[in-house]
């Protein structure tokens, strides 16, 4: 994929979500979903911050991807863990689906990451994040999750908030992604970029996002 050929696919994404799309997976009720919400805090946490690596934060996240995830699961289109199609399958209606996204995009992220910080591993994946690797022809990060990984905008949140995000979990699904496990990302995007990441590079740039805590 050329530079020109990636602009103009994230400009179109922007649009076709920004139109009306993903705003059907939002408009859920936070205090409903608190208690919808009971079984997802065993893994998740009750605060949206997970105790375990292996799950991923879920505070702050953009209520529409929470959704998408979820229906991914639902339907098929996420495969990527069993144990979370089973849990995906208990949730009943798209509503429940959105009010227990709208209670966790509620939530505030822990200030703490789980494991201590690799700092020099974290420098080399802070540049990578916002300048990508112009020879193997991976783009900046930023360019879709924004500054941080802090997200672009509610409205299109196809593009979610992986700024805080444990770097277990971040290493997985970018291995996921790289080895076609998950292929559930818009347009293939992920997988792409993916598959363009050494090794090296997936562990430096998740250990930089872990560090990216309020």
């Amino acid at each position: 994929m050329t530079r020109k050929s990636f602009l103009a696919l994230w400009g179109g994404l922007v649009l076709f979500f920004s139109g009306g799309v993903q705003a059907a997976f939002e408009g859920g009720d936070p205090a409903a979903g608190e208690a919808k919400a009971a079984l997802c805090g065993g893994c998740h946490g009750m605060d949206g911050n997970s105790p375990d690596a292996t799950f991923p934060r879920l505070a702050g996240q953009y209520e529409g991807y929470i959704v998408k995830q979820l229906r991914d699961f639902q339907t098929g289109l996420r495969t990527n863990n069993d144990t979370m199609a089973g849990m995906a399958a208990t949730v009943a209606t798209i509503q429940d689906a959105k009010d227990i996204a709208a209670y966790y995009s509620r939530q505030k992220m822990a200030k703490k990451p789980l494991a201590p910080i690799d700092k020099k591993l974290a420098t080399k994946g802070e540049k990578l994040f916002n300048e990508g690797n112009p020879r193997s022809g991976v783009y900046g990060c930023i360019n879709c999750h924004g500054p941080r990984g802090k997200g672009r905008a509610k409205h299109i949140s196809q593009f979610p908030v992986i700024g805080g995000q444990h770097r277990d979990y971040l290493i997985k699904q970018l291995k996921d992604f790289k080895e076609g496990r998950r292929y559930n990302d818009p347009a293939g995007m992920m997988v792409d970029i993916a598959k363009r990441l050494t090794d090296e590079e997936i562990r430096a740039v998740s250990e930089y996002l872990a560090a990216q805590l309020p």
